[in-house]
């Protein structure tokens, strides 16, 4: 990693809700991932990139269950990232898969997909023009959208999917009575999207049918953010095939979103080294500083004292701009001196520290394996937040509400939180991103103190006392 302007700029934070609805008329979202960057990435090194995160080349904390665990905690969002490493894999095994079975799951070719949504669009007006109330509701509004969006995007792309109980693991006959409920529900929108029902001895047909369940259904546990012309027209699509190219119109959404909105905000997040309460400490500690140091100066002025004694105040001045510079960035100078950042909620509550955790690898390890470590995580505890996280299918992600941490973290005495537990930062491309902001905290702290001692230093001396 090269060396960092002292111009650099952490990445601005991407609105979720505002990213969504631009996206949807974006072209250049298509060059983002054809060139396998990540689009708006503006502050984010190279050895930070997204594919480098992917591809397990980075240390914590900033590998890819730091990642997932700030999407599922922070953003609320994990459900885009868990469907991406599924679908990573199934592409691996489907392509490993025997010939004669891939066979029986022909491509899903771009002109099918198109013609799809043509048809799609196309019964939408038609539905429009037998129901033209449904326009004349919106017109002259700001919810006004063309004739077939109106149909097409009738549910909320945005809304958060209503959380459901967490499930555990039971014998062999209640996954026999699951699969039945998920061939339930993928015929109930096979038959909404106006499909035919597929062919179930396609290969990797009762998979298929569980991440339909999982995240494209309406109510799914993990429902991921699509319109209503997307899920129809993924929907279709697997009715036709389990070839992965049946989900290119929804991986291009999911990836686009983690690329250009879930990573830079990661970023962003990752840098700050200290707990809301601690960069809120440090902030105020900033402020009272230049409020004593100003304090100071104006009293000396007005007394008797020599000009020189005010010079003295550049000190705290400098140190408290400095410090409130740094705190507006998130940043601790205090835990930025040792190179420490704050142990996450998740992390302090319920998990041994002695017990090491494998990552998984996005890259190597299949859907199945992915969850049999989360159940081994489960049965042994894990120090590092929710056991479903890297699960392909399980309950909602909202489920780690449940999680005892969460209450034992409320009640923690706001001390007990600025004071919280520190660890090693090791990842040394984030500790330079820091080297960097801390010393433009500095020399905002040096300019900004050199204007203040300048002026007091230019006021006569008062003599009032």
């Amino acid at each position: 990693m090269g060396l960092l302007s002292l111009k650099y700029r952490r990445p601005g934070h991407v609105d979720k809700g505002k990213f969504l609805s631009s996206r949807r008329g974006d072209a250049s979202s298509d060059v983002s991932l054809e060139s396998g960057q990540t689009g708006s990435s503006s502050g984010i090194p190279d050895v930070l990139a997204f594919d480098k995160i992917m591809d397990g080349g980075t240390c914590p904390p900033c590998t890819i269950r730091d990642f997932i665990n700030y999407l599922m905690y922070i953003e609320h969002s994990a459900e885009n990232l868990q469907f991406f490493l599924w679908y990573r894999d199934y592409v691996k095994r489907f392509n490993e898969a025997s010939t004669s079975d891939t066979n029986l799951s022909p491509e899903w070719t771009q002109a099918m997909e198109d013609e799809t949504a043509a048809k799609i669009q196309k019964d939408a007006v038609e539905r429009i023009r037998k129901e033209p109330e449904a326009v004349a509701i919106f017109r002259g509004t700001d919810f006004e959208k063309g004739e077939a969006d109106i149909v097409l995007e009738s549910r909320d792309p945005f809304s958060t999917p209503p959380s459901t109980p967490s499930v555990k693991d039971t014998p062999s006959l209640w996954s026999r009575s699951r699969a039945t409920s998920y061939r339930s529900q993928c015929q109930d929108a096979f038959r909404a999207a106006g499909a035919s029902q597929p062919f179930t001895i396609q290969p990797f047909r009762a998979e298929v049918n569980r991440v339909i369940a999982t995240y494209i259904t309406d109510d799914a546990p993990r429902q991921l953010n699509l319109s209503s012309k997307e899920q129809k027209c993924v929907v279709q699509a697997l009715a036709y095939t389990t070839h992965p190219s049946a989900f290119r119109t929804i991986m291009g959404s999911v990836e686009d979103t983690l690329r250009r909105q879930a990573h830079p905000n990661f970023i962003r997040w990752t840098i700050c080294n200290g707990n809301p309460a601690r960069v809120t400490f440090a902030r105020s500690l900033g402020a009272g500083t230049i409020l004593c140091a100003t304090i100071g100066a104006i009293l000396l002025t007005l007394s008797s004292a020599g000009r020189g004694w005010r010079a003295l105040l550049a000190i705290p001045w400098t140190l408290g701009i400095a410090t409130l510079v740094s705190a507006y960035k998130g940043m601790c100078v205090v835990l930025h001196g040792l190179h420490h950042r704050h142990v996450r909620p998740w992390e302090l509550f319920d998990y041994s520290a002695e017990e090491g955790v494998v990552s998984p690898s996005s890259s190597s390890s299949s859907g199945s394996e992915l969850e049999e470590r989360g159940n081994h995580q489960r049965g042994r505890g894990s120090k590092e937040g929710n056991n479903n996280s890297f699960e392909s299918f399980g309950s909602s992600n909202n489920s780690y509400e449940d999680e005892p941490w969460v209450v034992k973290y409320e009640r923690r005495g706001l001390v007990r939180k600025v004071f919280d537990r520190e660890v090693w930062i090791q990842e040394p491309a984030l500790r330079q991103i820091q080297d960097v902001i801390f010393v433009q905290s500095v020399l905002a702290g040096l300019l900004g103190g050199g204007v203040l001692t300048a002026v007091f230093v230019a006021v006569p001396v008062g003599g009032f006392f």
